[in-house]
């Protein structure tokens, strides 16, 4: 078992409901428990119904008793699958050594479209949630995961992306090896060629962004 650079680990998983926060911290959490740490897991915020935002909380330690709750300002990692709620949430759970993996595309809600509400500039939101992390990455996902040809896996694709992070706990082996577990046949194929394609977007960088 891989010793964690912080025990326990605390990790914030978002976005907006429809786009597989759910599924992502269940893969995750399953990830860790075959690695033998212990986990806590949690939708905190929100529904996940679609259009809503949805929140959770992934904990995980070698041998402590963890509530599901991360204390504000102390994540380690962010996940974030839509970028203005990554940056609600780095305001409230970053700290300095916090690293962030998110998807730069936004998803305008239906004030926004209606021309009643205005979405901040993408170069502002990033440029915060920059600053409020020690390290940000930007990764195309919902563009990954139209290419390979289904948009439901752009949070494959994330998931890959996290595996590249300093900070993981889990190698690509480690999640590749749950996707065959959830997934068959063409579908995994899929979700296989998204999550690659997620490694490669951080770990082709050789720096945040």
């Amino acid at each position: 078992m891989k010793t964690l650079k912080f025990d326990p680990l605390n990790i914030v998983i978002c976005g907006i409901g429809g786009q597989g926060n759910v599924l992502a911290s269940e893969v995750v959490g399953s990830a860790m428990n075959d690695r033998g740490y212990r986990v806590a897991v949690g939708e905190t915020y929100g529904a996940s119904q679609r259009g809503g935002s949805v929140m959770s909380h992934v904990r995980v330690s070698a041998d402590k008793e963890m509530s599901v709750l991360i204390p504000s300002g102390e994540a380690h990692i962010i996940i974030g699958f839509e970028p203005l709620e990554t940056l609600r949430m780095a305001r409230k759970y970053a700290g300095p050594d916090t690293m962030i993996v998110y998807d730069p595309r936004p998803v305008y809600p239906l004030g926004v479209l209606q021309g009643v509400q205005t979405y901040p500039a993408m170069e502002d939101i990033a440029a915060e949630i920059q600053s409020l992390s020690a390290a940000a990455y930007a990764v195309p996902a919902a563009d990954i995961a139209m290419e390979v040809g289904d948009s439901r896996s752009a949070n494959i694709a994330l998931l890959g992306a996290f595996t590249q992070l300093p900070d993981s706990p889990l190698s690509r082996e480690d999640l590749e090896k749950i996707l065959t577990q959830r997934f068959r046949g063409a579908v995994l194929e899929l979700n296989r060629r998204a999550f690659a394609m997620g490694c490669e977007a951080v770990s082709g960088k050789g720096g945040a962004v």
